[in-house]
Parts: C-alpha cells; structure tokens; sequence
C-alpha cells in the first residue's frame, strides 16, 4: 500500500473518531456504570492480584464499581485483542505487560490480531517488576561474576529456565549473554512453579523470574538470589545487587512492566480522568506497599510519556529478539503440555527428561 494510501486511511480512521466521540461518555458523565480490567492471564496469579489491588483503590477514586475479568490465553494476546476490539469509551480496559504490547508483536507476528500502536491507547504505567537471578546447587556461583567465569569456562553447558519463548525472562538472559559475551542454553517452561522446583532440585542451573514467585524459594534456601535485572537494586529487595552492579556490565537493564490501557479512538477528556484516578491511586502509600510485596515499583505517567516509554522500551526488545533470531515457534515443541503438568509424579520425571533431552538437541 502507498504511502498516500495509508495517510488517507489514517486520516479517515481519525476523523471517524472524532465524529463518533459524540456517542460515548465524555469526562463530564463518566463513569456512570460499571468500568472492566481485563487481565489477559489466569485468575489468582501475581498479575490478577495486581489488578485486583488496583481496581479496589479505582473504585474509591471513581466513585463506580470496577471490575477485574481475566481472559487468558495465546500469551496475553486473546485478552489485549479483546480490549483492542472493545467500544472506546472508557469502560473496558486492560491491565497490560510489555508482553503482550510490545514483545509478542516480533515474536508472534504471524498470530498477531491487533496492533499495540494503533489499536490500544496507552493510559497509564502502573508498576515496573524487575526479575530476579536466582541459581541452584548444581550453579557454584556467588554471584554473577563468578557464574559468567563459569559460563565463559564452559560455554554452552549452563541451563536456565524461563516461563516461555520471547518473554521478558527469556530476554533477560538473552541480554546477559550478549553484555558478558557468554552461550547459556535455554530451557522453556509452563510457569515459575516448575522452573523454581527444577532449579531448586538441581536440573536447570538457574532461571529469571519474578520476585514474588521466586521470595519463598530464596527465604526457605532452597534458591540463591544472585541479582535483579533492574538498573539499580529493587526498593523491596534491597539485599540483591543488581545485575548492572557487576564490573562491566553497568549497561544492564531490563524490566517487564504493566500498565493501563484503552481502545483506541477512547476520548481524551475521559483518559484523563482515568490517568489521574489511576495516578492518585498508584500514589496511595498503602496500595504502593501493596504494590511492592507483589514484586513491583510503582510508578505512574502521562499517556503521552508511557507512549514514549513503551516505544523505547519495543525498540530495546527488538533489537535483543533480532539479534538472538528468537521465534516462538522454535522451541515450543519442548514445552510440556499442561495436560502432563496436571500429572505430579510423571510430570517431575518428564521434567527431568524433557531438560535432558533438549541439552541433547541443543549441543546436536
């Protein structure tokens, strides 16, 4: 398509727009029934207790009801296509990670059904989750010099574990190894429950995650927490260094990070208001805290300033996703289904296989 051809589709999308504003709430009236936060994952985990915590405050500074819906699925995908989709008006909105707008659209690209730039309209940041390295005993490392001592004595031979292809943990790892100029291998799994319990047990060597999910793993001893991959130590764990503390690695940063969105079209006066509910709810000391033991430093901005940050923060996903050649579809095929996860005693021992067999057809 022309570029002439484009510009008058953008242009005719927008005046549509604005013609349609008419027919929705505006900020003088909304909201005057009930507002939705899709969660694009499943109910009770860390993601539905961030929402859950925020819709509770929201509903205060609204003064109307607000309700959080999961529609999980496809990485994040079903749920944020759902919003994308949904009447912009102000009454559907997502709770969205770097994820599902801004990695999966260089590693999903032929199962993508929404744009993130053109069809979600960005609010608010709400919180930053920085992943923490945590190691096992089959790792005797420290700290992550010593362990990139390791790596670079072996290369190839460490393991670690991550939550799926082409998430943030797996771009942590990637970004580690291009920074230290290392070769670990990756092993992909369904969730941090089972890569904790292999690290811990010695099968994976070590594995990004979240702090939440990872925090009874380390108080118990049965993990090491080597570092954050923030640019500094994480307010809510200030004992673990981070990853860029570590001679010549000072360039290291990579967050996952979660913030309000809407459709797009939604009308400025009402993501206004929202950005300020929002705003004033994420500077509330009892709901940061909140915020905080859920591995999280909260943090809101304007909706033009998180469109910046979300652009800058694609750019650096990109760049580690081209340069690691990472496809979803390349590794899944050693994903164990959820339906063997379902299965305690056969699922550890496939576990234990499924790790052995890709070292096998990673060193083939």
């Amino acid at each position: 398509m022309s570029q002439f051809w484009s510009r008058s589709l953008a242009a005719l999308a927008i005046t549509g727009s604005t013609l349609g504003v008419s027919s929705y709430a505006h900020a003088e009236s909304y909201p005057n029934r009930p507002v939705t936060i899709i969660v694009p994952f499943s109910a009770g985990g860390g993601v539905d207790s961030m929402a859950r915590i925020l819709a509770e405050k929201l509903r205060d500074t609204l003064k109307q009801s607000v309700v959080v819906q999961n529609k999980p699925g496809a990485s994040g995908m079903l749920g944020a296509q759902y919003v994308a989709t949904a009447r912009p008006d102000g009454y559907t909105l997502l709770l969205g990670s770097a994820g599902e707008t801004s990695i999966n659209p260089y590693v999903y690209k032929s199962q993508m059904r929404y744009s993130p730039e053109k069809d979600l309209l960005p609010i608010t940041l709400v919180t930053r989750v920085p992943n923490v390295l945590v190691s096992g005993p089959s790792l005797k490392a420290d700290n992550v010099a010593a362990l990139i001592a390791i790596a670079k004595k072996t290369p190839g031979k460490l393991t670690y574990a991550t939550s799926g292809v082409g998430n943030p943990q797996h771009l942590n790892g990637e970004l580690l190894q291009e920074i230290a100029g290392i070769k670990m291998m990756h092993v992909p799994y369904k969730g941090a429950s089972a890569q904790l319990a292999d690290v811990a047990g010695g099968n994976v060597d070590m594995t990004f995650v979240s702090y939440a999910g990872a925090a009874p793993f380390i108080q118990s001893g049965r993990v090491k927490a080597l570092a954050v991959t923030s640019a500094k130590r994480a307010s809510f764990a200030k004992d673990i260094p981070a990853i860029a503390e570590t001679t010549g690695l000072s360039a290291y940063k990579l967050e996952n990070w979660f913030g309000l969105f809407a459709p797009a079209g939604t009308p400025q006066d009402v993501v206004e208001l929202i950005n300020k509910a929002a705003s004033d709810a994420i500077a509330d000391s009892a709901l940061a805290q909140r915020l905080r033991e859920q591995g999280g430093e909260p943090e809101s901005m304007s909706s033009k300033d998180f469109a910046t940050f979300i652009r800058q923060e694609s750019q650096q996903y990109k760049k580690i996703i081209d340069d690691a050649d990472i496809k979803a579809e390349a590794e899944q095929p050693y994903v164990l289904s959820a339906s063997l996860q379902r299965c305690p005693l056969i699922f550890y021992y496939l576990r234990c296989f499924h790790v052995r067999l890709y070292r096998l057809s990673y060193h083939s």
